[in-house]
């Protein structure tokens, strides 16, 4: 089962640009420790655009080795290339990834038989199960709802990460799929709301500097517990809004070099976030009670 507080994992990097192995490490660790239910390498937040081939190979299946199996990975395997899509979701499969988490096409712009396509090419191809990852806004392309419940029909296509802000959408998905079909929100700060309308878990950017707060909300929710679910809610929404002053993940990896988790640095053409937007995330890390 794929429900819960999952974490978008960042990369850190050293000052040089190589990924930094030891602090990567360090965050597995402490992600199993605070509670996340799930990784989630390589994916946006994780800067996947600009790793090369083999650094997002690496560090999917370091991510694996180092969890131990104590939490489940879902690899980001996504690409505008189908044929990169493939070759990565397969090398997840062979390492042993829960399942792969795969991004609309971007740039391309593909129709939604296109979409179709893309998804089927890479279901064929592999034995691994798979989520759909809808990002209009880093994309420019939506999966409709229709294309979901025609690729829902295939057998290993198992979920959705939504992140289109649409709060009917579980809803609409669970009336023409069931509720089985996974729907993870994509959205911080409509995580609560999107369980209510039939979501299944979150995966987060805030679980990166937060991840039990996260993961306690997921908890409290599932246990039935809506008083505390609603004041874990309103005591992280400074976090998640903080999350997103800058392009993420900058906001988060300065967050997390607050932390000492690991550095601020990202690959460019991101850089780091400005010295307003510093004094922003060190305010929310306060009112969160982080620092």
């Amino acid at each position: 089962m794929l429900y819960g507080s999952h974490v978008a994992l960042i990369t850190p990097f050293q000052q040089n640009g190589a990924v930094d192995w030891h602090a990567l490490e360090k965050l597995v660790a402490w992600h199993i420790e605070q509670g996340t239910d799930g990784l989630v390498p390589c994916g946006t937040t994780g800067e996947s655009a600009t790793l090369t081939a083999e650094e997002h190979n690496a560090v999917i299946e370091f991510c694996v080795k180092h969890a131990h199996g104590k939490v489940k990975i879902i690899a980001g395997t996504g690409s505008n290339s189908t044929i990169e899509a493939i070759e990565y979701s397969q090398f997840a499969e062979k390492v042993g990834a829960d399942a792969a988490l795969v991004i609309t096409p971007y740039y391309n712009k593909p129709t939604q038989s296109g979409l179709y396509a893309h998804f089927k090419a890479i279901h064929d191809a592999t034995n691994i199960p798979i989520i759909l990852y809808d990002v209009p806004s880093r994309c420019s392309v939506r999966l409709e709802d229709e294309t979901v419940v025609r690729l829902a029909a295939l057998p290993r296509i198992i979920g959705i990460k939504d992140a289109t802000g649409d709060l009917e959408r579980p809803l609409r998905l669970t009336r023409a799929l069931g509720a089985d079909f996974l729907q993870l929100s994509g959205e911080d700060s409509t995580a609560l709301a999107y369980n209510i309308q039939g979501g299944h878990g979150c995966i987060s950017v805030s679980a990166n500097i937060a991840p039990k707060l996260c993961a306690d909300l997921q908890n409290a929710w599932t246990a039935g517990n809506i008083r505390e679910a609603q004041r874990l809610n309103a005591l992280l929404l400074p976090l998640h809004k903080a999350m997103f002053i800058e392009t993420s993940p900058a906001p988060a990896k300065y967050a997390a070099s607050l932390l000492g988790l690991c550095a601020a640095d990202l690959r460019l053409p991101l850089v780091g976030i400005s010295d307003a937007s510093k004094a922003v995330v060190k305010q929310a890390l306060h009112d969160v009670g982080l620092l």
